[in-house]
């Protein structure tokens, strides 16, 4: 109930405009998981939004058509985020679909080794593939983001880390190596933007049930983040209203920052 009355207060009277009317919005990752409530949310506020996936193209056209029953305009884009000439295509795909650079740029794709192993017992592999996903396609996200995002538009930046960068749990080595250097490529694109009048924050949850974030866990472990997080593991719905303002003119003088949705998750 409170995720829907976040996203309410931003919606205006009937009379008015929404307040993303004539704004074209990317999201990464965003037919599963947090990028699909995020997607959802920001059509609602009035966005037009392109919903990239690495993969899973029905997830995707399913949320089209979703959106689309509801009076909203999207599209999804296959793109693999980690590729420099995808995530070009990516861009170019979505001004020829709605005849505008990105004005909103969600960087949500992410992913996690579901083996959980100690630093000592991670492979070369799954190490370079993490980063490959989780920073690289950040970087490359935010690069293309920065140059295309039109000056003085609403311009807004969004990349995903998690709080697991200040709770530091063993098994996550690789994981949280990810995402702690984004939020420091974050903080950085944020002083380079500005003056365009673009903003660059990052949204760093805790455990939210996700297929991400269940994979491999067990009931046992369940419980112990539920009792350190106010009694309950975080839905997508208490995720993307945060999205949703910092994608709004009321957060034109938010930049720069790591906002931690997590229910106090320490």
């Amino acid at each position: 109930m409170a995720a829907a009355n976040t996203v309410s207060s931003l919606l205006p009277s009937s009379a008015a405009p929404l307040p993303l009317a004539g704004r074209v919005a990317l999201v990464t990752g965003g037919s599963r998981g947090i990028g699909r409530e995020i997607s959802s949310q920001l059509a609602a506020l009035g966005a037009r939004v392109v919903i990239n996936y690495a993969s899973n193209s029905g997830k995707a056209d399913e949320l089209v058509a979703e959106l689309a029953s509801r009076g909203h305009q999207s599209v999804a884009v296959r793109a693999d985020v980690s590729d420099p000439d995808a995530v070009r295509a990516l861009f170019d795909r979505a001004e020829e679909a709605f005849g505008s650079p990105p004005h909103i740029v969600v960087a949500c794709a992410g992913i996690m080794d579901p083996k959980y192993p100690a630093l000592a017992d991670t492979a070369v592999e799954d190490f370079d593939a993490t980063f490959a996903v989780n920073t690289r396609g950040k970087f490359l996200v935010c690069r293309e983001a920065a140059r295309r995002i039109p000056p003085h538009s609403g311009g807004r930046i969004v990349t995903f880390s998690s709080s697991i960068v200040g709770t530091l749990v063993p098994g996550y080595a690789a994981y949280t190596a990810t995402n702690a250097a984004v939020e420091a490529m974050t903080r950085i694109l944020a002083k380079e933007v500005a003056a365009k009048g673009v903003t660059a924050n990052v949204v760093a949850p805790g455990p939210v049930r996700t297929e991400l974030f269940l994979a491999g866990k067990d009931e046992a472990f369940l419980k112990r983040v539920e009792e350190a997080s106010m009694g309950r593991i975080a839905e997508t719905t208490d995720v993307a209203p945060v999205v949703a303002f910092l994608a709004s003119d009321a957060a034109a003088w938010v930049n720069g920052q790591v906002i931690r949705v997590n229910g106090g998750f320490v």
